[in-house]
């Protein structure tokens, strides 16, 4: 068997079962939402954002900012910060799918930190036979990305920073596809991110912040030397939050995130169009919408969140995401708890929907993170 047909097979598997009269993708959305390749570049990994409607663009700097805002990680407090993510994923679909995230950061001056982060995406373990119904054991077909983000801080108020992304998508397995026209190949890609992240003190102890990335700006992938490239989920991140400081014990913070891909809405099928370059894939998903105006507005998902938090070592969290039907139709409620204990905090989440409306139902993530090392109290550069 062709190693396409293979591939096609596991995207039908995992991405197009039927899910109470609508198909669903790996991200949980209709097959009416707009078509991407590697989608798991837009899932959100850590337990934080994932506890608040999938909000994290202006919520107060941590190590998982690699993933929501990497301009954000210029205001980390301590000079090193871990974490790791863990979520099993459409576990009502297959069980052993997952999704691991490991983000890491290192202030190298008050103004200037780096970072690094690793999403693997595990789609669990596929059995291979022959035509003759012969045992070939097992592939776990897989994919991941690798990052590398600059961030440096303009003053008191603002940063900005830049990734840089290298992705691979493996469904490929040579054994299997002995025989054939051995075209077929692993995916790879490379893009950038651009960020910032602005944030204004007010009030007596109140803070307000601003944040913006752009991610997934890069390269094509394809599958096949011969067949055709698919555009990377360029994505647009929008996010402002609002922080009250009650009391010495008291810490509230209100946030909204808007999210737009930036890829075309009208292609084949496939998701491909070929005479389509990305810089005007971007340009075009503005305004290539059929139903004009009003639809553009509804390829923006929403995602209100709030975090609580009592004496910095209890919070607590909620948030809703909203997509419309049209586009997707992903709609549910998240909660979560998270808990500080010296250098480690744990965080986790549960997504609360309806099991018959969605693949998503009774998802969990869970991180833990540490911050080490001090703090930087340099001179600014």
């Amino acid at each position: 068997m062709k190693f396409s047909t293979y591939r096609n097979i596991i995207y039908f598997v995992l991405f197009l079962l039927p899910f109470e009269g609508a198909a669903q993708s790996t991200n949980g959305s209709n097959t009416n939402a707009i078509p991407v390749q590697v989608p798991f570049l837009n899932i959100s990994p850590d337990s934080r954002s994932g506890a608040m409607g999938d909000a994290g663009v202006a919520i107060s700097p941590d190590v998982n900012a690699n993933f929501w805002n990497p301009s954000k990680l210029a205001f980390l407090e301590s000079n090193d910060a871990l974490s790791l993510s863990y979520s099993p994923w459409l576990r009502h679909l297959v069980p052993d799918i997952s999704l691991s995230y490991l983000s890491y950061a290192h202030k190298l001056s008050d103004r200037n930190t780096l970072g690094a982060s690793l999403r693997y995406f595990n789609y669990g373990s596929i059995p291979l036979t022959d035509i003759s119904a012969n045992d070939l054991g097992t592939y776990t077909p897989n994919e991941f990305s690798l990052d590398a983000t600059f961030a440096r801080k303009f003053g008191e108020n603002l940063s900005l920073g830049l990734t840089m992304r290298y992705i691979r998508s493996n469904f490929s397995n040579i054994a299997f596809s002995q025989g054939s026209s051995q075209t077929d190949k692993a995916g790879n890609a490379a893009a950038v991110d651009v960020s910032l992240y602005y944030k204004k003190p007010y009030g007596s102890d109140n803070l307000f912040a601003f944040g913006v990335n752009v991610s997934n700006i890069g390269t094509k992938i394809s599958y096949s030397d011969v067949g055709p490239s698919y555009f990377l989920p360029a994505n647009l991140k929008i996010g402002a939050a609002n922080t009250w400081n009650f009391d010495e014990t008291s810490q509230l913070t209100v946030t909204l995130d808007l999210n737009k891909l930036l890829v075309p809405t009208n292609r084949d099928s496939s998701g491909v169009i070929s005479d389509v370059s990305v810089p005007s894939g971007i340009f075009r998903s503005f305004t290539d919408a059929p139903g004009g105006f009003k639809e553009e507005l509804k390829e923006i998902t929403l995602s209100p969140g709030a975090e609580y938090w009592y004496n910095q070592q209890f919070a607590v969290r909620a948030g809703y995401f909203y997509e419309a039907q049209s586009k997707g139709g992903r709609r549910y409620l998240t909660l979560g708890v998270g808990m500080k204990y010296d250098i480690f905090n744990f965080d986790f989440s549960y997504l609360a929907a309806s099991q018959q409306n969605s693949a998503l139902a009774n998802t969990l993530r869970f991180s833990l993170s540490a911050s080490f090392g001090g703090t930087t109290n340099v001179s600014k550069r």
